[in-house]
């Protein structure tokens, strides 16, 4: 899928950057998608509000039943343990509070 392509050039780093991002602007803050790339650092806000859509949509084919809740799993992990990469299960439940907060 060219859509997914796109993501999958973000680095952890930037992924954790998002989120706290979309914590501090909401819909109703102007240039939210400036701001956000701003935060990120390595995007434009094209590319950040390309990466919400398409965050947004994976969730409702969730919420809907189109695909089971993913399997998070990773081969690459820290030195606590933690997961270096991909989206984890705490990232998709604070994507979901962030969705929830800001329909």
């Amino acid at each position: 899928m060219a859509s997914r392509s796109a993501t999958s050039s973000w680095t952890s780093k930037q992924n954790k950057s998002f989120e706290r991002a979309l914590a501090v602007y909401d819909k109703e803050t102007p240039d939210r998608w400036k701001n956000v790339a701003a935060m990120v650092g390595g995007k434009t806000a094209e590319e950040v509000k390309r990466h919400y859509e398409l965050l947004m949509e994976d969730l409702r084919s969730i919420e809907s039943g189109n695909v089971p809740f993913p399997n998070y799993r990773s081969s690459i992990v820290d030195n606590r343990g933690r997961a270096t990469t991909g989206l984890t299960e705490e990232d998709y439940r604070l994507l979901m509070h962030l969705k929830l907060q800001h329909q």
